[in-house]
């Protein structure tokens, strides 16, 4: 049976909020994966690698499907500033976690629905609605006490760790990527679009780090890095980039980005199934208030 013209737009929508459902899951994955082995080697180059080998799954899953045509990738400045700003953050964010944990880390990446709608507002005049700007708030305020490790005394002193810092950087990147593929996507294929920013991305790792990528002994590499390298290149780079490039087509900027409220609950979970223990209680306060942010972005006006 045929859908009505309404229903069309409804379940693009729904297919937006499962894709980034499964973002969620799978980038709460990278957090805790990321920090067993931040410190055995450059994040430079292993993002480098990260984005050859997820780039060669998009490429060839893209190849198979809509197809590869030179005319989709005209005007390449736009995958060479969108690859810029995500490599960016991939880099830092392993910067960051080489002191800080996964869960305050995770926190961190909640800050960016509310930059996100920034860069929304900036580069797509989307404005948000009252009680958008107010999930806004309530999650900001949740990221800001998981952060602070319900710490009232270094959330008013704001002494932040530097790894959460570093990330911070970073974040600022992903969120100006959600409105910018929006605005710069001129009808292209998610898959298609994907791989050309990774490529992008790619060129830019390889020539920015070079010397890294020269110096480090792969060969003596430990098999968790390696492990967890295919975890990156597979579930938190290919599939997370085409959900995210999916989401961001069918939904705006600010509920795309809301659903990294969630990221610091999975995060805890991966962390509980690694063994590594849950936050106190009070931390989880703040987790609570994320999610309660989370379900007022969703809800429709």
């Amino acid at each position: 049976m045929a859908l009505s013209p309404a229903a069309v737009p409804r379940r693009e929508g729904l297919r937006g909020h499962l894709a980034m459902l499964s973002f969620s899951a799978l980038v709460a994955g990278s957090f805790s994966f990321g920090s067993l082995i931040a410190n055995d080697i450059d994040p430079v180059a292993l993002n480098a690698l990260r984005f050859l080998l997820a780039g060669v799954l998009i490429g060839a899953a893209a190849a198979l499907g809509p197809g590869l045509r030179r005319r989709q990738f005209r005007a390449p400045w736009r995958f060479l500033l969108l690859g810029t700003v995500f490599a960016l953050y991939f880099v830092l964010m392993f910067e960051g976690l080489k002191t800080a944990a996964p869960v305050p880390t995770a926190a961190v990446f909640t800050l960016t629905p509310v930059m996100s709608a920034g860069f929304g507002w900036l580069f797509l005049r989307q404005r948000a609605t009252p009680r958008v700007a107010a999930a806004l708030a309530i999650g900001g305020a949740g990221a800001l006490w998981v952060i602070f490790r319900a710490d009232l005394g270094a959330l008013l002193r704001f002494d932040l760790g530097r790894g959460e810092a570093v990330f911070f950087i970073g974040c600022v990147a992903h969120a100006a990527y959600t409105p910018l593929v929006r605005k710069l996507n001129r009808g292209e294929p998610a898959l298609v679009f994907t791989f050309g920013m990774m490529l992008a991305a790619l060129l830019v790792l390889t020539l920015y780090g070079a010397p890294a990528l020269v110096a480090t002994d792969w060969a003596a590499l430990p098999p968790l890095v390696w492990a967890v390298l295919a975890y990156l290149a597979v579930c938190a780079s290919a599939m997370t980039f085409v959900l995210l490039q999916y989401a961001a087509l069918r939904l705006p900027a600010a509920k795309v980005m809301a659903y990294t409220y969630l990221t610091p609950s999975w995060v805890i979970l991966w962390e509980i199934a690694l063994g590594h223990g849950a936050p106190r209680a009070l931390v989880l306060g703040g987790v609570a208030l994320t999610v309660l942010a989370l379900a007022l972005l969703l809800k429709d006006d």
